[in-house]
């Protein structure tokens, strides 16, 4: 089973780049696409359901922002659109597909990189969450968080980990924030899992020339429970072509949709 994440920033823009096309060659059976920023009425057909995949949305309220979507090879047997916030659901940032006993979740966390009252919203959000998080885990069910989390983890997950200890997406709280959800509430960061290396990252500034140096940061994730991460075989980050300032994040597991 090859699940790939992929905040597309606006799922216009990354059709016009050639996503679709690209994505018609992975053989993915689950995609989970963030920050569309459309309503499903904006859509083209071959973004409302690519050939041979169903497919299910998540919307902002508010037009061009935010938004999840989920592609799937097999037809979900459920699909649920938010986590019950009433700030944060308006928003789109939580869809879940139920496969048997195997949940997958396209996840866009609040980015508090506009200012002070965008982290404020970011921390209500990971406050938000941590029920959710635990009630997924006491479920049984195996469950992939496939998203944007913005957050990098740890110093080996951005390269300019010094200049940015003060910065949003590497702030102490939001890192003691996934070091909790790893460390005590037991999920597990599949990529890390199986690849230890360093200058693996998913997302690039669009000022400079940071694409161009590789001065990223890992701020994309599949985050699930041990034992479909146990199931993890193979990691890729796609970066051979570009369609948008993050990088698809694929990961096969041993495991039928």
């Amino acid at each position: 089973m090859r699940v790939i994440t992929l905040n597309v920033n606006g799922i216009r823009s990354a059709a016009k780049k050639g996503f679709y096309r690209w994505l018609a060659g992975q053989k993915a059976d689950v995609v989970c696409l963030q920050e569309i920023k459309a309503q499903e009425g904006d859509l083209e057909p071959v973004m409302r359901a690519p050939k041979g995949l169903h497919s299910a949305f998540s919307h902002a309220e508010k037009k061009g922002y935010a938004g999840v979507a989920l592609y799937s090879s097999a037809e979900p047997d459920r699909v649920i659109g938010g986590f019950g916030s009433k700030e944060f659901d308006p928003e789109g940032r939580y869809l879940e597909a139920r496969f048997g006993r195997l949940s997958v979740v396209s996840l866009y966390l609040p980015s508090g990189s506009a200012g002070p009252h965008r982290q404020a919203s970011k921390f209500r959000f990971l406050e938000d969450f941590v029920p959710q998080l635990k009630k997924m885990k006491r479920s049984g069910r195996e469950v992939i968080m496939c998203g944007d989390w913005n957050i990098a983890h740890k110093e080996i997950d951005l390269k300019n980990w010094r200049s940015n200890r003060k910065n949003s997406g590497f702030l102490p709280e939001e890192r003691a924030w996934l070091t909790k959800l790893f460390d005590e509430l037991g999920w597990v960061d599949v990529f890390r899992r199986l690849n230890a290396k360093p200058e693996q990252y998913t997302w690039w500034s669009n000022r400079g020339q940071a694409w161009a140096k590789n001065v990223g940061w890992r701020i994309d994730y599949q985050i699930a429970t041990p034992g479909i991460a146990a199931r993890a075989r193979k990691e890729s980050i796609f970066k051979r072509r570009r369609f948008s300032d993050h990088a698809p994040l694929a990961i096969d597991y041993e495991w039928n949709l």
